[in-house]
């Protein structure tokens, strides 16, 4: 009897440390398996990627060029480029998701669902780049116009919910649009709309990024002929199916615009 309970002992004892070992290996794999930090971005058109089926057309034939900077954003985040960002992200791999939209505001990005969207799949310590003002400041298109004290009030929420979720919030000035140039200096147009971001985060003590000064310091470095010409939508007739008659866009990107913006981007998240 005590040989049969002892027997069973050291098999109980047997099987007990054989689930430990299990659970150990288990423990470890779990550990050793990538983490991922989603970098969610939202905002307006400049933002936006249209090769994403954005509006279920065919990219090459109905849009390209046009490039928002967010389309091109995730080649930024390579394994090897990790340790350059690691001030913020912690995983060892990044994903973005890019849910701007043209012709949004911060409104109306609100209004459609699409900021619910974000805010139900948020997890903590991931981040959200939010980028508006082109479409807040149009006046003259009331769907889309908020005034200056509504624009600030939906910065507010997109960064108070953000940290709901222990995300982090990062607020950027509109991107800048190639006019007016002046004695071949590129000035700001955005006025009050570049002003209310800086104010939000300050108020809120959130990361930001002045966009649309780092944007018109390169724009003016690299001069209006080639900005025009390189980076902006100015198109000529003939040249790409989706522009026959060609186009003249100084607010949206071709595919080198969109890199050297998102490269601001980058190194705008390096220094925070």
């Amino acid at each position: 009897m005590i040989r049969k309970i002892l027997s069973g002992f050291v098999i109980v004892t047997c099987f007990v440390t054989t689930i430990s070992c299990g659970s150990d290996k288990q423990k470890e794999t779990t550990e050793l398996k990538p983490t991922v930090t989603t970098i969610y971005l939202i905002g307006d058109s400049t933002m936006a990627n249209y090769a994403n089926d954005y509006d279920e057309k065919d990219y090459m034939k109905t849009r390209y060029p046009v490039t928002g900077w967010g389309q091109v954003f995730q080649s930024f985040f390579s394994s090897d480029s990790l340790n350059h960002v690691s001030n913020l992200i912690k995983t060892d791999s990044v994903l973005v998701d890019d849910r701007a939209r043209g012709g949004r505001s911060t409104r109306t990005f609100f209004q459609e669902g699409r900021w619910r969207g974000v805010y139900e799949t948020l997890k903590k310590d991931d981040i959200v780049i939010m980028q508006f003002g082109h479409n807040d400041a149009a006046k003259e298109k009331h769907e889309r116009y908020v005034n200056i004290e509504g624009y600030k009030e939906f910065l507010r929420l997109y960064v108070s919910q953000t940290r709901e979720k222990g995300a982090i919030p990062i607020i950027l000035t509109p991107v800048a649009r190639n006019y007016p140039w002046k004695d071949d200096v590129l000035n700001d147009v955005h006025g009050e709309y570049d002003l209310a971001p800086k104010e939000v985060a300050k108020e809120m003590n959130v990361h930001l990024i002045d966009l649309n000064l780092k944007s018109r310091d390169f724009f003016t470095k690299k001069g209006k002929d080639f900005v025009s010409q390189n980076y902006f939508m100015n198109l000529p007739a003939g040249k790409f199916e989706a522009y026959p008659d060609g186009q003249n866009d100084n607010t949206h990107f071709q595919p080198e615009g969109a890199k050297e913006v998102a490269k601001l981007v980058y190194k705008g998240i390096q220094k925070l």
